[in-house]
């Protein structure tokens, strides 16, 4: 899914913000979910990105780690830019190895949508705004929750515009050549790494 996003996301305008049919992703992740092998081609960018944000959201106490919550929206309140980004390194090495393999993967995406903005009205902002309360959730969070939400918008928009600094230029690489085409003809195993964690998700 993050390969094929990673690809056609760039060129659609308003990813990750437009719905898309709740039909298509109840069956998308219902093929995810039975192990049978997915060709995106005959799938939606919107589709198959609704359905990411879905498994994100639903990752066990976070892709960010529960017992971090806090201190990850503390990063926020750090003084400057340098401050952050060394807090956020210390929480990134305090996760489990897949959990900064996962972000390493969807930061380089995100990365990738935000530089090619000017076709898909999606700023670090947008993304941020739309992909926040999927990616740093706590679904027994409580009432602070709410109040919380602009916290979480501003980490997340820090993440995006300085992704190269905590998780590595290579991020830009991972996938192999950038979003030049909407060719998706070589996506091999990359596109499988949140396919399988779909299905690990949904079986918790």
């Amino acid at each position: 899914m993050l390969s094929f996003i990673n690809q056609k996301g760039p060129f659609t305008e308003g990813i990750f913000r437009k719905s898309a049919s709740i039909k298509s992703c109840r069956a998308l992740k219902k093929k995810l979910n039975a192990g049978h092998k997915v060709n995106f081609d005959d799938e939606s960018v919107l589709v198959v990105s609704s359905v990411l944000k879905d498994f994100l959201q639903n990752i066990q106490g976070s892709i960010f780690s529960a017992r971090l919550y806090d201190k990850w929206l503390d990063v926020i309140d750090q003084g400057n830019e340098e401050e952050k980004i060394t807090a956020t390194q210390r929480l990134v090495d305090q996760l489990p190895k897949a959990n900064v393999v996962l972000l390493r993967y969807l930061f380089g995406v995100l990365h990738n949508i935000e530089q090619h903005s000017s076709s898909n009205q999606m700023t670090p902002y947008n993304l941020s705004v739309c992909l926040a309360p999927s990616i740093l959730c706590l679904l027994n969070s409580g009432s602070s929750a709410f109040e919380k939400v602009t916290k979480k918008v501003s980490l997340i928009q820090f993440l995006i515009e300085n992704c190269l600094k905590i998780f590595g230029e290579d991020i830009t690489s991972l996938f192999g050549e950038n979003s030049v085409s909407c060719d998706n003809s070589d996506i091999t195993d990359n596109s499988e790494i949140s396919d399988s964690a779909y299905r690990v998700s949904a079986s918790q």
